[in-house]
This record gives structure tokens, sequence and C-alpha cells, in this order.
């Protein structure tokens, strides 16, 4: 099955965690990754007063059911010192599943689709910039969503995140 995954970061030199993170979640058996988009730099949304957020969206393929996708992206978190102190507060690290599949969710601990992608134009605009075709069930093409959301207050940093194996991101 098809999933998505954001990754954001705003403490520490967030791009070399973004690659870490990449590089941990290609090495998780029964992911596949096929597509990373560019970097953008986004203003961080809600919460407490920080620093621009990195964030990228990465796509591939899994048989993992989706809460096994859910507790590796909490684990590569965990491995770069994530911690949830405060709710939209600065992290090193976070990685949300965006969709697994067409699995419709309304588990507390793993919603899904994740109930606030559709309006986010920092998970929007990468995740249309790694896989153009993508749908969000229940919303439509994540294209599309990123149109009608804007951009404003997400820049395209120019940097890179390679997927496993040295091959460039998107």
């Amino acid at each position: 099955m098809r999933f998505a995954l954001s990754l954001g970061s705003n403490v520490g030199d967030s791009l070399a965690t973004l690659r870490a993170a990449v590089a941990e979640l290609a090495a998780v058996p029964g992911l596949t990754l096929d597509a990373v988009s560019g970097v953008y730099r986004t203003a961080p949304v809600g919460g407490a007063e920080q620093a621009d957020f990195f964030n990228i969206v990465v796509t591939g393929t899994t048989d993992l059911p989706p809460r096994a996708v859910s507790d590796a992206a909490h684990a590569v978190e965990d491995a770069h010192g994530r911690t949830r102190e405060v709710r939209w507060g600065p992290r090193t690290l976070d990685v949300d599943v965006l969709v697994c599949g067409d699995v419709v969710s309304d588990d507390p601990e793993l919603t899904l689709p994740h109930p606030r992608a559709h309006e986010r134009a920092f998970v929007l605009v990468p995740w249309a910039n790694a896989d153009p075709d993508a749908v969000l069930p229940g919303h439509g093409r994540v294209a599309d969503l990123a149109a009608r959301t804007g951009a404003e207050g997400v820049r395209l940093t120019g940097d890179a995140v390679p997927l496993s194996g040295g091959e460039a991101g998107r």
C-alpha cells in the first residue's frame, strides 16, 4: 500500500536531522521509499513562538500495517531526541503519518488520513512536490488542495534530502 509521511524539524541542524531520518526510515524492513520532496522552510503554525521549520514529505510503499508504520516513525523521532512537552512547540523531529493506502481510522493514537493534512500548506505543498498525483482520501487531489491553501510562508530552499543509496530527492 502507498504511504506518505510528513517530516519537520526546527531545533538543531534540521537539514542534517531530516537527511538522517530519511535514511533511517529507508532502512525499516517493509518500508520502501520512492520519493522525497524538496526541502521547504515554513513558518510555525500555532503554539509557542519559535524558529521556522524545515519540512519534507516522503512517499513510498509498504506491506506493514499502519500501526507499524506509525511505530517506525515514532522510533525515528525518539532516536533524534523528540520530546512532547509543548503542543505544536519546537522539536528536533516530527514525523506524521499522512496516509496509509485508503485506510480510514478514527483511533486517537493514529487517525488516518491525518486529520489536519488537508488544511496545512506545510504538508500539502511538499506532498504535491513529492507525488503530484497523490490523493488525500475524503479530500481530493493533494495538488488541488495545495493550490487552495496557498503557499504563503512555505518556501522551497533548494536543499535536497536523498533517498537511500544516494539518489537525490525531487
